[in-house]
């Protein structure tokens, strides 16, 4: 066990420590937001044919030749084509088809022009000006070409990917499924939603809070129970986790107290410790560890030093269970709207909200960073990073940082 280690080793020790899970294969309806397991490539260009842009007139370019307000050129209809018909002419000299917009391009045609820029009547169209050839006329294979890798194993499947696999005739993906990880509250003092509250306790929100963070993430929350301060009753819950579970993320009883037993009951298991303390303010007071393959988080109680903790370091491995191939938060620098005035011993991440000014990035910092603070997360989109053994940090700062999602 490793007795303390920066949040960047932490996360990268878990990452070496932890592997995707299996997959399923579903229909496309039901893959939104998933991660794609398999390659696919395109099996057929999109647009499969040459076709028009725009409600207009397909022609010779060569017959435009000249045409102005002074000298229009007329040409004479020989049908209409709609989306989702084929032309039954072909284009030759003096000729022009009415064409809508999506339909394919006619034999003998190189040019369209929109309807607007033109005079016409049932049997003719007038143009105006020239037309070069090749104008207004979207290729075959513009968009998409056969056998180009359209999204690579390991992305997620938003609705431009969905909707591009969709064009290719996908009826089904293989896709990773979505990690199951358990969640445990830890700590006698908490009661649930719908009891009556009572002196000295608080209402459980690290259960709603992580149940949360799960899901944003790709995973599916289960909800294992709360386990007051009894080392047998958590590591109950973690066995339960274990069976059932890819991985488990347990609030409370992670500090040096005499009521600090997560790690007691994560031994108790089984597991490995990898580590119990990480070089950050908030969420140093952690244990992580792995039972039977099961990665187990141990975090803070307190909201906001458990929530750093899963960003800072949980996160990127929660990550790759679902089979992300980007697993590290996004980087950037940003400028602090405002001073922080306390000094930072060790690292420390700062909650906040990115604003756009000026051309520039910039961190609004939460107003609250206390480890205990939840309010303070609410909107947040970003950590700031001060480095160990700074002073206070006066507003316009450079300081590095990262996404949260």
């Amino acid at each position: 066990m490793k007795n303390s280690l920066s949040f960047e080793e932490a996360r990268a020790l878990l990452l070496e420590k932890t592997a995707s899970v299996g997959t399923e294969t579903l229909p496309p309806e039901a893959c939104g937001g998933r991660i794609l397991a398999r390659p696919a490539a395109a099996g057929m260009d999109v647009p499969p044919f040459d076709r028009s842009p725009y409600d207009g007139y397909a022609f010779r370019a060569s017959d435009s030749a000249g045409a102005s307000r002074e000298t229009p050129v007329t040409l004479r209809v020989l049908e209409e084509v709609p989306a989702g018909s084929l032309p039954g002419f072909a284009v030759s000299e003096g000729t022009a088809i009415r064409i809508m917009t999506g339909a394919p391009i006619p034999q003998g045609a190189d040019a369209v022009v929109m309807y607007e820029k033109t005079e016409f009547t049932a049997e003719t169209v007038t143009l105006f000006a020239p037309v070069r050839a090749g104008e207004n006329i979207v290729r075959a294979g513009e968009d998409v070409r056969k056998g180009e890798i359209l999204a690579e194993a390991g992305s997620r499947i938003d609705a431009g990917t969905l909707g591009t696999l969709a064009s290719q005739g996908f009826t089904a993906l293989e896709v990773y499924r979505k990690p199951r990880v358990g969640v445990i509250s830890t700590g006698s003092e908490l009661i649930e939603l719908g009891e009556p509250s009572q002196p000295g306790m608080i209402y459980n929100s690290n259960r709603y809070t992580f149940s949360a963070l799960l899901g944003e993430t790709g995973c599916e929350p289960v909800w294992l129970g709360s386990a007051g301060d009894r080392v047998e009753a958590i590591s109950g819950l973690i066995r339960t986790g274990m069976e059932t579970c890819d991985a488990v993320i347990l609030t409370g009883g992670v500090s040096a107290g005499d009521y600090d037993l997560t790690p007691a009951a994560m031994e108790a298991c089984g597991a490995e410790i990898f580590f119990r303390r990480v070089d950050m303010k908030p969420g140093m007071a952690c244990c992580f560890g792995m039972a039977k393959g099961v990665l187990i988080c141990g975090l803070s109680g307190n909201p906001a030093a458990a929530m750093t903790a899963f960003y800072a370091v949980a996160l990127p491995a929660l990550k790759k269970l679902c089979g992300c191939r980007s697993c590290l938060p996004r980087e950037l620098t940003v400028t602090l709207l405002e001073g922080f005035r306390k000094k930072s011993p060790v690292t420390r991440l700062l909650r906040g909200t990115l604003v756009l000014t000026d051309g520039e990035v910039r961190m609004a910092l939460s107003p609250k960073q206390g480890n205990g603070v939840l309010s303070s997360a609410m909107g947040c989109d970003a950590m700031a990073v001060i480095p160990g053994g700074s002073g206070p940090i006066a507003a316009g700062t450079k300081l590095k940082g990262f996404m949260l999602r």
